[in-house]
């Protein structure tokens, strides 16, 4: 063998057993989305989840639980404060009874609540308690679509506002140092919560204008009336059993807090813990279960919940709604002629007229290239951010828990996603 042919040889064999290099793909622009995010400050970690039709779900993660280098990374199932998130779950549980002949969408929640029998209307919101008596009842609707004239504490101002506060009507945790004062003057119970808010007048009559409330936590003693179960066994045995959503809490184990993130809030250019996981409130049972914002849960599992409003109320063969049922929960059940001044204020980023449903807000145009007409969903107080576009078939959750903080993120994720499906 010539020492030309050996050498030829041996370079070619060296080339066959030299590992193959991989050609680089660029990452997707979902991937490059999450990066940015967690490379800019803005969030420690964060979690995207988003699915076309009957397609493998993709997880998009970046970044850790908490700002400690040591933070185990986030994942598909780490555990995520989701707040208003848990509004359409409970919507759904309303869905659930109206197909079963429990509840009526227009039935006046006086025949649940005894206590809402005669509300009264603030005269001047803005100026005193003075009040007149209302001319509609309050009905299922108007929990559902933030058209009951009920107030919200991170809403309201004004002399109402210190009248939810001096009752407690207050239906959310956040931190061990703000339940130290919250609940102590906080309901017990679901029940009474709602014969409380039942004593305060309302800032506008039932069905004229929309204004983001405690609706959907009023609703939780609705359901559980309606039902004759406590609110929180009715939702857990309709819908997270059934749909397998088991990493879905309103009382965190203790055995599971180490995947729960951390929460922060932000001051000036400064983030700082105020709910650490390991420690966190929602290790311990809450004053009662918060239809509007007591849910902790991963992206695993609200993908499952949209998939299956998805899939028009059915997943891996368990059916949670029928078809119909779906279609109206995800419709605009809004009053007719109903001021939406806030909710237009609520949904500007997204460029679209917008309805509400079932307690998450409806697409009433398609969004040039993105999400279609009829796409329900909602967001967290901690920017979790959900969508379920049925004309598309496509469905997405984004999760991080920085509270209350402008972080900017809705737009550009859901840009992000349809430009991934599109590719």
């Amino acid at each position: 063998m010539t020492g030309k042919r050996a050498f030829g040889l041996i370079g070619a064999m060296a080339l066959l057993q030299a590992p193959l290099v991989q050609a680089q793909t660029a990452p997707s622009q979902v991937q490059s989305f999450a990066r940015q995010t967690v490379a800019s400050g803005k969030v420690p970690g964060i979690v995207v989840t988003y699915a076309k039709g009957q397609a493998p779900m993709t997880v998009v993660t970046e970044g850790r639980m908490a700002d400690e280098t040591t933070a185990p990374k986030v994942n598909a199932d780490t555990l995520w404060r989701v707040y208003s998130m848990t509004k359409p779950i409970t919507g759904v549980a309303a869905m659930i009874l109206i197909e079963e002949g429990k509840l009526k969408l227009d039935q006046p929640i006086s025949d649940f609540i005894p206590a809402f029998k005669e509300m009264k209307v603030l005269v001047d919101p803005a100026k005193d308690l003075t009040s007149r008596p209302a001319t509609r009842p309050i009905t299922v609707r108007n929990l559902l679509t933030h058209t009951a004239g009920l107030g919200y504490n991170i809403i309201t101002k004004g002399p109402l506002l210190n009248e939810y506060n001096r009752l407690g009507i207050n239906p959310a945790q956040v931190s061990d140092s703000l339940e130290a004062t919250a609940r102590p003057v906080r309901p017990a119970s679901l029940e009474e919560f709602a014969n409380r808010t039942a004593t305060l007048p309302l800032i506008a009559e039932p069905g004229a204008k929309f204004s983001y409330s405690i609706g959907l936590d009023v609703l939780g003693r609705v359901i559980e009336v309606a039902s004759g179960m406590p609110f929180d066994s009715f939702v857990n045995t309709r819908i997270l059993q059934p749909l397998k959503m088991t990493s879905s809490y309103w009382t965190v184990p203790a055995g599971e807090a180490g995947r729960l993130a951390t929460e922060y809030a932000v001051a000036g250019s400064n983030r700082f813990p105020i709910d650490p996981g390991l420690t966190s409130v929602y290790l311990k049972k809450p004053s009662f279960p918060y239809g509007g914002a007591g849910l902790a849960m991963s992206a695993r599992d609200y993908d499952r919940f949209l998939h299956m409003l998805q899939n028009g109320g059915t997943l891996d063969g368990v059916r949670i709604l029928n078809p119909e049922t779906a279609a109206l929960a995800m419709s605009d059940l809004l009053p007719p002629g109903v001021d939406k001044t806030m909710l237009a204020v609520m949904a500007r980023d997204t460029g679209v007229p917008m309805g509400f449903g079932a307690g998450g807000s409806v697409f009433l145009a398609d969004q040039p290239g993105g999400a279609g007409k009829g796409t329900f969903g909602w967001s967290g107080a901690a920017g979790t951010f959900s969508w379920v576009d049925p004309k598309n078939q496509v469905r997405a959750t984004m999760m991080v828990n920085i509270l209350l903080a402008e972080l900017g993120l809705k737009v550009p994720v859901r840009a992000a996603v349809y430009a991934d499906l599109a590719k």
